[in-house]
């Protein structure tokens, strides 16, 4: 697999720990979150780029995946946030003017869908523009 392929699987898990960190700021996870994230995902992730997982499958379906898992395993928010940051601070060439802007789009819309915005994923959201905005 080339680089490019590995860095972009990578770029897509830690997306998944984003969106999950968002989700999960307020300590639950409700349907629509997970239907908004998955809707987002077929609307505007799977034409970013062609990158492929080792099945042949688009690489954007990693953010699902990747959510999937931390949901089932139940981790905890802040830790993937810390991890997605760590990424982008190694890979900041990686995060196009239009990456970010959907990437923000995508966590507003999810902390959105269910009963609004609350303090812990403003929290959250306010940390990652800051981040995105360096």
């Amino acid at each position: 697999m080339a680089n490019t392929e590995i860095i972009g699987k990578e770029f897509y898990e830690n997306l998944g720990k984003l969106f999950y960190a968002v989700a999960m700021a307020d300590k639950s996870i409700h349907t629509k979150e997970i239907d908004k994230l998955r809707t987002f995902i077929r609307k505007y992730w799977l034409d970013v780029d062609e990158v492929e997982d080792e099945y042949g499958e688009d690489a954007a379906f990693q953010i699902e995946a990747v959510f999937d898992w931390l949901l089932e395993y139940e981790k905890n928010a802040y830790e993937c946030f810390e991890e997605f940051q760590e990424f982008y601070k190694d890979h900041q060439r990686r995060f196009t003017p239009y990456i970010k802007v959907l990437i923000l789009d995508t966590a507003h819309s999810i902390a959105a869908s269910f009963s609004g915005k609350n303090k812990s994923e403003l929290v959250l959201l306010g940390k990652l523009g800051l981040l995105l905005d360096q």
